[in-house]
């Protein structure tokens, strides 16, 4: 079945997206990306550079914004931040952010890119370049095509496999199967590890059970909207379609691809009976490199149900793949090395697990 619901204000790339450095065309997703947040704009960008000295001061940071303003030394903001490392780069954290609200701002990093889901729209466009490829010197022209959804449509989809014999409790296997989605027509988020790794999983679990059926009944439900901020599965809990209180478990699967160095059960500590019987199947199968203990973290969708008293997990591999919310998240670069283990590993959690 599906379970429909409604994001409220989503902002979306689905068209253009450009950037030119003197007439040089930057890659999107490798040379640069927008903030998920960004506005849209089609114009020339004349950069006014901005130190990281400059913007760690206020009182000179307001100096040389109202020198900006007032002699119209060019017409964006360069916030040449490339060489910024350990606590200099959290004090800088959301400079950006906070000038986009008032002029066109271009951001050089020496990071990663990493990419998420903007729920708001800033006033005017936030690029980010990377310090690599990124010039203060040069002239930018950029077409960029930024869209505000309201309200955007989704929903949860949900299946059940009644228990063997008749059962009052119900184990529950859930993943997120939304991504980032696109960023132009051209550049989009795959999102193979994060997350439909973790939705093969759960169809995985579908079919085993499907095939074997257990002595709990099994609920399956994919939800939309995590990375919007874990909306599906709030949206769940506020409106299950069985009662909370007959779920004797759920296991959350997020990140399913790689495994070479075991898995992490987020809420271990809280449920530290049946982390036991988790590590206990483990080392007498000899099936994981490890199983490692972490206590309660609102970082997937298994959050909302600990919230409302649901016994849950939250199981993630770790491994070298370290591909996570960008543009290599792909396929190719998953293992799948330990699945078949993590698969036994589940089964046997749930046929041991005490009612």
């Amino acid at each position: 079945m599906l379970q429909p619901f409604s994001i409220e204000g989503v902002n979306r790339f689905p068209k253009e997206m450009s950037v030119l450095q003197n007439n040089r065309q930057l890659e999107p997703g490798i040379h640069f990306i927008v903030d998920a947040s960004s506005n849209g704009a089609h114009k020339s960008l004349e950069p006014f550079v901005i130190s990281i000295e400059t913007a760690l001061d206020a009182s000179l940071l307001g100096v040389e914004l109202e020198r900006f303003v007032q002699e119209r030394k060019g017409n964006a903001l360069y916030l040449d931040f490339g060489s910024a490392t350990g606590d200099t780069l959290k004090q800088l954290a959301g400079i950006g952010k906070a000038l986009a609200a008032y002029y066109p701002v271009i951001e050089v990093v020496n990071s990663k890119f990493t990419w998420s889901v903007g729920r708001e729209k800033l006033n005017h466009p936030l690029i980010y370049i990377q310090d690599s490829i990124a010039d203060r010197n040069a002239n930018y022209k950029v077409d960029i095509d930024a869209e505000w959804v309201q309200s955007y449509q989704s929903q949860n989809v949900v299946a059940y496999i009644p228990s063997k014999k008749l059962c009052a409790k119900t184990i529950v296997f859930t993943a997120h199967y939304d991504h980032l989605g696109r960023m132009g027509t051209d550049t989009y988020f795959p999102g193979a590890n994060d997350n439909a790794s973790g939705t093969a999983m759960l169809i995985t679990m579908a079919k085993h059970f499907k095939e074997n059926p257990s002595d709990y009944n099994i609920l399956f439900v994919a939800f939309a909207g995590e990375e919007a901020g874990l909306v599906g599965s709030k949206f769940f809990t506020e409106n299950p379609i069985l009662k909370l209180k007959k779920i004797r478990f759920l296991i959350n699967l997020d990140i399913m691809g790689s495994g070479e160095e075991g898995i992490t059960a987020v809420n271990a500590t809280l449920f530290e009976k049946e982390f036991q019987l988790l590590t206990d199947i483990n080392d007498e199968q000899q099936l994981l490199a490890r199983v490692k203990k972490r206590g309660p973290a609102a970082n997937s969708d298994h959050y909302w149900f600990t919230e409302e008293g649901v016994p849950a997990f939250f199981i993630y591999t770790m491994g070298p793949n370290k591909n996570y919310h960008d543009v290599f998240d792909t396929y190719e670069e998953l293992s799948f090395v330990e699945y078949d283990d993590i698969t036994t590993l589940l089964v046997t959690f749930v046929e041991r697990l005490e009612k």
